[in-house]
């Protein structure tokens, strides 16, 4: 197995990949949800004690949470995480408290809106230098040999991947890149459920990294509840069938371009 692929999930199921991940995709919670009555008890233990981890871990075993936030998915998936990720039980219960109990009923008994564009996420992020340089312009990006991210819109990227590395695909890109002479094309998702349109998410991933190409690598930048072993069609998705692609968490993405 492409070990990107390992140490994407090495991160998410060991470490705080929540609260890290929030750097990359720092989103506001703000959905509707609807409860169970079942366990609304121990809610309410847990939200008069203050009892962060408690609450939120209870609130997951609902059918639907009582906000939106695109962290929820991975706890629901594995309770686990609760306990490895405190900054963002944090956050998520601070937001539960400024509620008050009795609007976190009503929210909890409505019905879940449908997620938030979060795909620029991933640029605001390369934007404040995260991966140790910042993007830059076609023309100083062609003009030079030193490691450089190309600044510009998904369809500029593409023009750009067509143009000077044969890619072979109308679809736009999130990533060109260059590291250590070595030119790199990605496609970046955060999928935070499963079915719907998180399936053509993946696709899109799937089509960029398969994609051809001339001098340049593939990859796909996923982040999200894949990486949670064996809870989704997309872990095992990526495990078997594309195991030995360059597909890895952002989180390790500059590990990556610094190696090649």
């Amino acid at each position: 197995m492409n070990k990107w692929i390992e140490y994407s999930v090495d991160y998410a199921n060991q470490r705080s990949y929540l609260d890290d991940l929030f750097q990359v995709y720092p989103t506001i919670p703000n959905g509707i949800r609807e409860v169970d009555e079942e366990i609304w008890k121990e809610i309410e233990i847990a939200f008069k004690k203050q009892d962060n981890a408690s609450l939120v871990r209870h609130l997951c075993r609902l059918e639907k949470f009582p906000i939106k936030d695109s962290y929820i998915a991975f706890l629901k998936l594995d309770l686990d995480s609760v306990d490895r990720n405190p900054q963002t039980i944090n956050r998520i219960a601070g937001t539960l408290y400024d509620m008050g109990f009795d609007k976190l009923w009503e929210k909890s008994t409505e019905p879940k809106e449908t997620n938030t564009q979060i795909g620029p996420m991933f640029k605001h992020w390369i934007d404040k230098k995260s991966l140790g340089i910042l993007p830059v312009s076609a023309n100083e990006f062609s003009s030079t040999i030193d490691n450089a991210i190309l600044k510009g819109s998904d369809t500029e990227l593409n023009r750009f991947a067509k143009e000077h590395l044969g890619y072979g695909k109308d679809k736009g890109l999130d990533f060109v890149a260059r590291f250590n002479g070595k030119y790199i094309l990605g496609e970046t998702k955060f999928i935070t459920a499963i079915g719907g349109n998180q399936n053509n998410s993946f696709t899109d991933v799937i089509t960029t990294l398969t994609a051809s190409v001339e001098n340049a690598t593939c990859i796909g930048i996923i982040d999200g509840i894949p990486w949670l072993k064996d809870k989704s069609r997309y872990y095992t998705e990526i495990t078997t069938n594309f195991s030995e692609y360059n597909i890895m968490s952002s989180l390790v993405l500059r590990e990556f371009l610094y190696q090649i």
